[in-house]
């Protein structure tokens, strides 16, 4: 089973922003995907390693590390509702990110992948790779 890892990153927040996905290779760390945008947010930049992550593992049994609780949220909790309403919440107010959205819960939906909540820094050392890498990707750095 592959394990992944990923992070996303924007500084100022927002502003210029980057995300990582790093391999677990038997207990080594390899950076397989990057990705910037130079206007755009944490929580953006956070879902598009997730989508980089299910796209590269194109239906593969794996697990994802991500230190992000509200994606885990998102995709786990709140998605099937907001589809089944016509993506639409339960309270007043649009779906923030709704792109990003409908793209990831829909990749989901179709992996094998189980996501793994991380606390993020706090020196679990693949997500800090994961991390370190996502801050050079915001930096312009590519693999």
């Amino acid at each position: 089973m592959r394990k992944l890892w990923t992070d996303g990153s924007a500084n100022p927040n927002p502003g210029p922003g980057g995300y990582a996905v790093i391999e677990d290779l038997n207990g080594v760390g390899q950076p397989v995907a990057l990705g910037c945008d130079k206007d755009t947010t944490n929580i953006r930049m956070e879902g598009s390693a997730l989508i980089s992550a299910l796209e590269l593992l194109d239906g593969e049994e794996a697990e994802i590390h991500t230190d992000s609780e509200f994606w885990i949220n998102v995709l786990t909790k709140w998605a099937a509702g907001w589809e089944s309403r016509g993506w639409k919440k339960s309270t007043p107010g649009e779906i923030q990110n709704l792109d990003l959205v409908k793209k990831l819960y829909g990749l989901y939906k179709e992996s094998n992948a189980k996501l793994i909540w991380v606390r993020g820094h706090v020196g679990t050392e693949l997500n800090e790779l994961a991390d370190e890498w996502a801050n050079k990707a915001r930096k312009g750095e590519t693999l």
